[in-house]
């Protein structure tokens, strides 16, 4: 009931109206010029330093699913779960000098998402579209899942009803409010927010990584409770150390998801929006301290096993929520003023990515279909409204996934969604570095990539769910003719396949001397800084000029 959590709904009402306040108030953060821009509404005028950067970006990458789903998984299956740390640490060193270059030539040409960027480095209105159009397709379960953090957290307080509407009308505030907020302030309001909810996820994590070992009898006492655990009811993973038949599946996730991670376009969003190159270098030398956090928010897991805790029910007769782990833990050791502040925290750290993703999407939407197919002399100002109104309209969307559809569903959803964004490295990530790639050989390896991918997740199923397709990311490798019990993740099998069809199309297309369009970068463009002069708008692409050499 209720009322056994009234003084934490009162905490986490409290902190959520906070954060609420200061996301209308970033309407007046650091005096923007003109909201009417998607420059202003859509990357904060691209002025965020260091520290906004840092927390934006942060707390873009970490979300409430994150704090939920990784000790749960945990939770469930064991060091599988773990594969979400050293991806979050490989990733960095990857994107160092690859997210600069992106970061000069979008300030350079004013390019607001990755399709405007492969629309003028390759000259394809349709490569760009099949770009955009992935980037919204990956992005929409992500946002539905921040969603399954606070319904994780609703449900623990017990605030969540019997009926459809009861159950899910606090989330439906949540986000009205959200939408309201980003609608005025755009990315303004999740980077001012970032701070409290950074700030908020550090002190729980540390108090509970003291205080919670204490607790429970110490570190060794919770890791043989959860070394029994998996002993005495094999789990579908591996116990608290991986077995050898899950091992490749661990390397080819872990390193395919940090490939994935910066070509989300809420990734680019926020390091688009940074003032300068040293910025960016700057956070991806600092960011791997989040990766600590992940490190120690995954021992929630083991934890959750040593408190006891028994996961609610979940939406279907018979199966349980594995999203409330965290929250239970926390409701059954802390002191219920804290257990509300961990609640606020998991809340709010919902909210920053929810609103960066939504915009991100919009974004994608106003540049690359609205304005390339639907109004091609919008103004600036026509521009930043469709993108305000759209964002508004995949914020909708998210709620109507979890009000209408399984959670589970969501979180297939986003597992697919791993495998569609990874498509689009070889147009955006290598395109920085070299136009090598004819744009028909990228657009055909985008399309057996995502067709092999498809046929992939199609054919793995879940037998503890039910679920006979789309049921996770391991595919067996004895669907392929090996003699194996070993799995391995289908993302890295997709890209690899469309990496090798635009390699050997390329080669036929330039034997053939099929056109390939106007490279509309310099090489000059990839190391531009704060200052430099900006391409004037529309002079970017000339027919008559040959392409540039590569960069």
């Amino acid at each position: 009931m209720w009322r056994d959590h009234l003084t934490e709904i009162i905490v986490f009402s409290l902190l959520f109206l906070l954060v609420s306040a200061m996301g209308f108030v970033a309407a007046r953060w650091r005096a923007p010029r003109d909201m009417a821009h998607l420059d202003e509404w859509g990357l904060g005028g691209r002025s965020f330093g260091g520290w906004i950067t840092w927390f934006l970006v942060g707390g873009d990458l970490y979300t409430a699913y994150t704090f939920v789903a990784v000790p749960a998984l945990i939770f469930g299956a064991g060091a599988a779960g773990f594969f979400a740390v050293p991806y979050t640490i490989v990733i960095y060193p990857l994107v160092f000098l690859v997210l600069c270059r992106l970061w000069s030539v979008s300030h350079r040409h004013g390019f607001v998402t990755p399709a405007d960027f492969v629309r003028n480095r390759f000259d394809s209105p349709i490569l760009a579209l099949l770009i955009a159009i992935t980037g919204i397709v990956a992005t929409m379960p992500y946002i539905a899942l921040q969603l399954v953090g606070i319904e994780a957290v609703l449900k623990t307080m017990g605030v969540t009803g019997d009926s459809a509407l009861a159950r899910h009308l606090p989330i439906i505030i949540a986000f009205a409010i959200l939408a309201a907020y980003t609608y005025q302030s755009g990315l303004r309001a999740p980077a001012l927010i970032a701070f409290v909810k950074d700030s908020l996820i550090y002190i729980v994590i540390l108090v509970a990584v003291v205080y919670l070992p204490y607790k429970l009898g110490g570190w060794g006492d919770i890791f043989d409770a959860a070394d029994a655990k998996f002993k005495a009811s094999p789990a579908p993973g591996d116990g608290i150390l991986l077995n050898a038949n899950n091992q490749l599946q661990y390397v080819t996730l872990a390193f395919g998801s940090a490939l994935a991670l910066f070509l989300y376009p809420h990734s680019i969003t926020g390091v688009l929006a940074s003032k300068n190159r040293d910025v960016i270098k700057r956070n991806m030398s600092a960011l791997p301290a989040y990766s600590l956090l992940l490190g120690l928010i995954a021992l929630l897991g083991y934890m959750a096993i040593a408190a006891g805790v028994k996961p609610l029910p979940g939406a279907k007769a018979g199966s349980v929520d594995g999203n409330t782990v965290v929250p239970l833990l926390f409701d059954s050791q802390f002191p219920d003023w804290f257990a509300g502040v961990a609640y606020g925290a998991i809340g709010i750290g919902a909210l920053v990515p929810a609103a960066i993703m939504s915009i991100a999407a919009a974004n994608l939407f106003t540049r690359n279909i609205y304005k390339e197919y639907l109004k091609r002399d919008a103004s600036p100002a026509q521009e930043a409204n469709v993108s305000k109104i759209t964002s508004l309209v995949v914020k909708v969307g998210a709620v109507a996934c979890i009000v209408f559809l399984d959670p589970q569903f969501s979180i297939d959803l986003q597992l697919i969604g791993g495998v569609i964004i990874l498509q689009t490295l070889p147009a955006v990530a290598l395109g920085l570095y070299t136009r090598w790639f004819h744009r028909g050989a990228l657009i055909a390896g985008w399309v057996a990539g995502m067709g092999l991918g498809m046929w992939m997740l199609y054919q793995i199923g879940n037998p503890a769910t039910g679920k006979k397709h789309f049921a996770g990311s391991a595919f067996p490798l004895e669907k392929f003719g090996f003699d194996t019990t070993k799995t391995i993740y289908v993302g890295i099998v997709a890209v690899l396949v469309n990496l090798a069809v635009a390699a050997l199309l390329t080669l036929v297309l330039r034997a053939a001397k099929v056109a390939d369009g106007v490279d509309a970068t310099t090489p000059d463009d990839y190391f531009a800084d704060e200052g430099d002069p900006r391409v004037t708008p529309g002079t970017e692409r000339d027919a008559d000029v040959a392409p540039e050499p590569v960069a």
